[in-house]
């Protein structure tokens, strides 16, 4: 009870500074002090220490609020994959990614897009193979970041999954709108299906993951393939996808301030994406909506503190519903984009660790 009060106080502290600064002049295309101050309270309650040290050094940044930028501007902001850099520096700890994964290599490639060439990472596991293969999709609204922001995530699931891993650069809105990043993605994933060999792949096991817009990206693909006839993927990893387009869930309004993910961006994202109302109820966006039948095992990580978590509950309804076999998971105490901070959060180590158990189990057969 005495520890509860003491950070009710902090709390009510931290408040109360930000309110008497309201008043001081502060960039406008920031959020107040006021508004990251109620943010920063509510998290201190609910998140695991670790998590908060990240969400610390990324609000260390001092970025400006991405609803109130350009997608130009946007895409030269700091990430959480520089807070996780960041937290490595303070603990004065190796960042390499060699050093934070050993036992996988990488390499740089391109892989055919429906709009060209895509930039690409292989990343590969020890061992001789042939490995199974997993299509992997970054995240970032399908406005900003790429597949080095997202270098943590990708090159976990290498090692947990002891598998190869090639992570794509689809286009980006808005210079390219949807359906663009769905067209690479299909395409992407058709090249593998006959070219998964040259990699060291087997082409028999494949499988599609991705996180945030790329979680989408990688449950759409999969709807696209079973309608194209291609090579069936054996599983789906889907972290806190994007499944449908209503920012009135339970989670969006709850979490309507969190970081690093809130309402507004989600808000921001959607118009940046789209070029009309149908767009956002296009199946391949709104994923609870589509034909779900005749797709492998899927599985949903959610991160309790994100807008998107009820996205996550509404497609695993969705997939039970179309008779697919769905496990989901939801991590407490952390936030949208943990997944990839496994060198400095334990709960995104032990999310990896089961993302990798649920490919491992399928790709086996």
């Amino acid at each position: 009870m005495i520890k509860n009060h003491r950070k009710w106080l902090v709390a009510m502290s931290v408040i109360g500074v930000a309110v008497a600064l309201q008043g001081c002049a502060r960039d406008p295309e920031k959020r107040s002090v006021s508004e990251l101050a109620v943010s920063g309270t509510k998290s201190l309650f609910r998140t695991e220490s670790d998590m908060q040290t990240v969400l610390n050094k990324f609000a260390s940044f001092d970025a400006k609020a991405v609803e109130k930028i350009t997608p130009a501007e946007a895409r030269l902001q700091p990430t959480m994959a520089d807070a996780v850099k960041g937290v490595l520096a303070d603990q004065k700890r190796d960042s390499t990614p060699t050093a934070l994964v050993p036992g996988v290599t990488s390499r740089e490639t391109t892989v055919p897009g429906a709009g060209g060439a895509m930039p690409a990472t292989v990343y590969t596991p020890e061992g001789s193979g042939p490995f199974p293969v997993v299509l992997y999709f970054h995240g970032g609204g399908w406005v900003f970041a790429d597949r080095k922001v997202y270098d943590g995530g990708a090159r976990g699931l290498a090692k947990q999954a002891n598998a190869v891993v090639v992570s794509v650069d689809y286009r980006r809105a808005p210079e390219n709108k949807f359906p663009a990043a769905h067209d690479d993605a299909l395409a992407a994933y058709r090249w593998l299906a006959s070219n998964a060999a040259t990699l060291n792949g087997d082409p028999k096991r494949l499988a599609l993951a991705g996180e945030s817009a790329g979680g989408n990206l990688a449950v759409a693909t999969a709807v696209a393939a079973h309608k194209a006839g291609l090579t069936a993927p054996k599983h789906v990893l889907s972290v806190y996808p994007v499944a449908q387009s209503n920012t009135d869930t339970e989670s969006y309004l709850k979490y309507a301030d969190a970081m690093p993910l809130n309402r507004p961006m989600m808000l921001w994202f959607i118009a940046q994406v789209t070029s009309s109302p149908a767009d956002a109820k296009d199946p391949r966006i709104d994923l609870v909506h589509a034909n779900l039948q005749g797709l492998p095992p899927v599985t949903v990580i959610n991160a309790e503190i994100d807008p998107l978590r009820d996205d996550g509950a509404q497609l695993e309804q969705a997939l039970r519903k179309a008779g697919v076999s769905v496990e989901r998971k939801v991590y407490p105490g952390v936030t949208h984009e943990f997944f990839g901070t496994a060198a400095v959060v334990e709960k995104a180590e032990q999310a990896q660790a089961y993302a990798g158990q649920r490919l491992k189990a399928d790709l086996a057969k």
